[in-house]
């Protein structure tokens, strides 16, 4: 019987032809976990299967079958077999995969696999922390450490003319816009990429709660030191009060008039109007140009005016200060109380000012325009029932889901499934709906998955600015689904997700950097540089590159590839491709979220 299954091996193997002698086999480059699924792509035209057999570092047999042929995946635009290792479960740190005449590259299968990720993806944030020093001891390398910038932060809102040429007046209060953390390549910080971000950690650390996994995982803070560290304070809660604290700050005082675009429907001109801006939020904070690149945090001396107030950013206050009471209740009652009163009265702001939309008219930042709130309100309404158990909260969270069409997947302008997924940790009727809809998206996600043949739980439509994330966001999804129905194969799709941002992509890259052997290095960023100034630090393990993008390719290395690569190829390692190659809070966040879940859901005791 073994010369036969030999004899057939040889005559597959002779009828095979791999079609990318470079990366014929293409798999996760930082290893497996021992128990999950394992994957790989083999690509290559042939028809038939094709045999493959993994050695370990002895150059012994350890598995061998055939791969299933795939077909053509039209958004990678190659044809390709899956080659599935999921048997294997020996572990090892030297296995090497052999098919259709080529090598893949060395890969290890571990019992735990994913605590480093989790533990760089979370250190990300602190290393973007504006207005304090980084110091050696919790950056994780001294080419991470550095001055601060922005330090004693204080400012007064926009003045003068927009790019729109709409003069706007500014108005006669500061606020300390000290701290939080730099949103991606540039300095800018926004509420509702910010929010996003608090929220994703705050999320994550409800969850570890409710399953019991915060201590056992040093999550405690045992794990990441930070200036902050308290015996027993998360690590997680410590980063993310850092941001919260700053939003908290950009909430106007009672009292303060402030001007506001009053614009309606389809108008193109901006309306400046003056407002009683209590309880309000500034939209975001930055200068008034582009800053160059590369530039350190202390060498940015440009004045930084606060953006009008947005209902979209005046509802994410509401959400995440009401998620915040939360989980700070039982470790800081006074900063819970005060994220608390915090949310409140940005719903009240909000519900007195519901179309205060932002839009592109401000240079020297991203706009985080969102022309549709209705799915904040109903974010922020279900985060405040949680928070306080009133019925009224109920009420509106019940009105504004009513009104919402579809589930769009999760995005700093789509937010309603992260009401979702909250009310998914709660009790009751309001956890019940949750849980049905969390399962029936999974699912929905599992067959976009299955349609493609590098699994890869992404239409096309969504392979854009950011994709990376979408991915993540994705499969914060099915791990909420996989926790509801563990033995609905939720959590195999999530390792899937993981896996193809380690490595199992057709660039055979790991877009994550310092993990994978071809690790993303150059990512666009101002003090990360190195790409543009060798004299500047590289990029720190655990940034997550926004990865390829066809749709939006507006930077010069991506008009350069536009029209001449396939979706999930459409991506350059280049500091100038802020559209390809940015990293961002928004992205990170479920990078970590994502590690830590499978850290947690591998190691998990029977």
């Amino acid at each position: 019987m073994h010369e036969i299954v030999f004899g057939l091996s040889l005559a597959l193997q002779s009828s095979c032809t791999p079609t990318n002698e470079e990366a014929a086999i293409v798999l996760n480059q930082t290893g497996f976990e021992q128990h999950g699924p394992k994957l790989a792509i083999l690509r290559t035209d042939a028809e038939q299967p094709v045999a493959w057999q993994v050695t370990d570092s002895d150059g012994s047999e350890q598995a061998q079958g055939f791969s299933q042929p795939w077909g053509l995946d039209a958004s990678a635009g190659e044809t390709v077999h899956r080659i599935d290792l999921s048997a294997l479960t020996e572990v090892g740190d030297s296995f090497q995969l052999q098919a259709c005449g080529s090598r893949s590259r060395t890969f290890s299968i571990g019992r735990t696999s994913y605590g480093r990720l989790a533990e760089d993806s979370l250190r990300y944030f602190y290393l973007n922390r504006l207005g304090i020093d980084l110091e050696p001891e919790f950056t994780g390398g001294e080419d991470w450490a550095r001055a601060g910038g922005f330090m004693n932060s204080r400012a007064t809102c926009f003045h003068g003319e927009d790019m729109m040429g709409t003069s706007w007046p500014g108005c006669d209060y500061q606020l300390d816009t000290a701290g939080g953390w730099a949103d991606a390549g540039d300095y800018g910080q926004y509420v509702v990429n910010g929010g996003i971000a608090v929220w994703t950690l705050h999320y994550a650390y409800e969850r570890f709660g409710q399953h019991g996994d915060i201590e056992r995982l040093g999550w405690d803070g045992a794990r990441l030191p930070l200036p902050e560290s308290e015996d027993g304070l998360s690590e997680i809660l410590l980063e993310a009060r850092w941001q919260m604290e700053f939003m908290l700050g950009l909430q106007i005082p009672d009292g303060n008039p402030v001007w506001v675009d009053a614009r309606e429907g389809d108008m193109e001109t901006p309306r400046p109007t003056e407002v009683d801006g209590s309880g309000l939020v500034h939209h975001k904070l930055h200068e008034n140009r582009w800053l160059p690149l590369p530039l350190m945090p202390a060498d940015a001396d440009e004045p930084r005016f606060l953006i009008p107030p947005s209902t979209a950013a005046t509802l994410n206050l509401a959400a995440t200060g009401a998620q915040c009471s939360r989980v700070w209740r039982d470790l800081d009652a006074v900063f819970a109380a005060r994220c608390l009163a915090a949310a409140e009265r940005a719903y009240r702001a909000a519900r007195r000012h519901p179309d205060l939309l932002a839009r592109d008219m401000f240079d020297g930042g991203g706009a985080y325009g969102d022309l549709d709130v209705r799915d904040e309100f109903y974010w922020a309404a279900t985060e405040l029932f949680l928070a306080t158990g009133e019925d009224s909260y109920r009420a509106e969270a019940g009105h504004y889901r009513a009104q919402l069409n579809s589930w769009r997947p999760v995005f700093w302008a789509n937010t309603e499934l992260l009401a979702e997924l909250s009310a998914s940790l709660a009790e009751g009727q309001v956890a019940d709906t949750a849980e049905v809809t969390i399962i029936n998206t999974a699912r929905r996600y599992q067959e976009e998955m299955e349609a493609t043949g590098y699994l890869y739980p992404l239409t096309p439509e969504q392979i854009t600015w950011g994709s990376n994330a979408n991915l993540l966001n994705r499969a914060l999804v099915m791990a909420a689904a996989h926790d509801i129905a563990p033995s609905n194969g939720f959590r195999d799709g999530v390792v899937h997700a993981l896996d193809y941002l380690l490595g199992r992509n057709p660039l055979d890259q790991s877009y994550v950097a310092g993990h994978g052997e071809r690790a993303m290095q150059h990512p666009h960023h101002r003090f990360w540089a190195n790409g543009a100034d060798a004299e500047y630090p590289p990029a720190p393990p655990g940034a997550l590159s926004g990865g390829p993008n066809w749709r939006v390719m507006t930077d010069p290395v991506a008009r350069e590839m536009q029209g001449q690569c396939a979706p999930q190829t459409c991506w350059a390692d280049h500091v100038d491709a802020y559209a390809l190659n940015e990293v961002a809070i928004n992205w990170n966040a479920p990078l970590f979220a994502i590690a830590a879940y499978l850290e947690e859901t591998e190691s998990r005791p029977d």
